[in-house]
């Protein structure tokens, strides 16, 4: 009975929350595709160490996420509540905190980039390329910081055209810069892989002006100057509840990710770039997914705080329908063009063989991440965060890694078996998540009493 409550409004609805977030997360996709397409005219080594230092940029967006995303689900469920003016408090909260974390770890890139490039085991010009790229877009990480709770409270309200338009603006505005000055355009020095990182900070801070104007554009009640400096111990915490496990679940999945590369620097400086590119077509495989799970999350958000769970839980599994079936029509395209897509980036053969070869494995991969893409999110929006977290550590860092291992050491797989690592992984969460849900446990979780709402 559930399940019929979804109407074609709610459909509707989705529609028109999801469309603006896959352009959205399209175009900062489009963003590393175009520093990976652009470098790649220089050498595979330049491409490499991008790829090599965007393993913990990765990890260091995902800290932040902490409160970006852990703001975002509790303004949702308040703004289900309709309590806008706890909602316009835990937005500047959002910003303030992420602000602070952000400059720590700007002067942790500043200080130590080196020494983290060289603990990945990398050399030589590999090494150069990545440390110098790392320096300069690791150290105006901060940036980027504010970006996160900006956007996010910013979809959370709905507004998920607006935030599509800047990303799009970004994104003209990067790739116009990475071709003056990676190539030295129109007199300016060719700058090459440090053009590339000069560009992405510029781009981001320009978006970061924008994305203020749209914040007390879209907000029901205005944020005073005071909320910035307001530190609520109860916001905070109900924050940190959600946020914490979210993004430490990401900065686990992406410490794996790490390792897998580490593994991978055992097979040489064409295994690295063969996976940098078969990572770079798989993002659009799984791109609808992620537009479907953070618009999904949205709307779960909001129901959850208005006390409308069984609307709720009929939402996610016509949402997570969505999102497989999308997925398997473009991993389809992806393996019947995967060589010719692999030629846009090299011309290497052992490199297009490499990677068209993983990509064959993507319909057993992918399909399985879409599944857990749309349930995790829904798990977090309805205030479940810890037990993705505690599902992840035994599925990702007890499972995936030794099994990666034996499949690429002892079987020697190569690449290969980094993919089907992976996806044991990714459909193993999957299954569990389903699980989880159809329990409707998480409805014990909700951060606003249904007395409040």
């Amino acid at each position: 009975m559930g399940e019929r409550i979804a109407t074609v409004k709610e459909e509707l609805r989705l529609f028109q929350l999801t469309w603006p977030i896959f352009l959205e997360v399209f175009l900062f996709m489009f963003m590393g595709i175009a520093d990976t397409f652009m470098l790649s005219a220089l050498s595979d080594n330049a491409v490499s160490g991008v790829g090599a230092a965007n393993q913990y940029l990765t990890i260091a967006i995902l800290v932040l996420e902490v409160v970006g995303n852990g703001a975002a689900i509790v303004v949702a469920q308040y703004l289900g509540s309709k309590r806008y003016k706890e909602a316009a408090k835990i937005s500047a909260l959002a910003v303030t905190l992420n602000l602070l974390v952000g400059i720590l770890i700007s002067v942790l890139f500043l200080i130590f980039s080196k020494q983290m490039m060289i603990a990945m085991n990398l050399e030589g010009e590999v090494l150069q390329y990545a440390t110098k790229y790392l320096g300069i877009v690791g150290g105006a990480i901060f940036l980027q910081a504010i970006i996160n709770s900006l956007a996010a409270i910013i979809r959370v309200h709905g507004c998920t055209k607006e935030a599509m338009f800047v990303s799009l603006g970004m994104n003209v505005i990067h790739i116009i810069g990475n071709y003056i000055l990676i190539f030295g355009k129109f007199g300016a020095p060719a700058l090459g892989v440090q053009g590339a990182a000069i560009s992405s900070v510029g781009s981001r801070f320009l978006a970061l002006i924008v994305f203020f104007v749209i914040l007390y554009r879209v907000l029901q009640m205005d944020i005073k100057i005071n909320y910035y400096f307001s530190l609520s111990k109860d916001y905070i915490m109900k924050i940190l509840k959600i946020g914490v496990p979210s993004a430490f679940e990401q900065v686990m999945y992406q410490g794996c990710q790490l390792v897998f590369l580490f593994y991978i620097t055992y097979l040489g400086s064409e295994a690295l770039a063969a996976r940098q590119y078969a990572n770079n077509i798989s993002m659009f495989t799984y791109l609808f997914a992620i537009a479907v799970g953070m618009g999904t999350s949205i709307i779960v958000g909001r129901l959850v705080g208005a006390n409308r769970q069984d609307e709720a839980y009929a939402r996610v599994w016509a949402s997570v329908r969505w999102s497989l079936g999308i997925t398997i029509v473009m991993v389809a395209l992806v393996v019947i063009f995967r060589t010719k897509l692999m030629g846009l980036f090299t011309d290497n053969p052992r490199v297009i063989e490499m990677a068209a070869t993983v990509l064959i494995f993507a319909l057993l991969l992918e399909t399985g991440r879409s599944i857990n893409i749309v349930l995790v999110n829904s798990l977090r929006a309805s205030g479940d965060a810890k037990y993705p977290l505690m599902i992840g550590g035994i599925s990702m860092v007890m499972m995936s890694l030794p099994l990666g291992y034996f499949l690429v050491f002892i079987l020697d797989l190569g690449l290969v078996g980094i993919w089907l690592a992976i996806a044991a992984d990714e459909w193993l969460r999957a299954c569990i998540f389903y699980f989880r849900w159809r329990s409707r446990k998480w409805e014990a979780h909700a951060l606003v009493e249904s007395t409040d709402a």
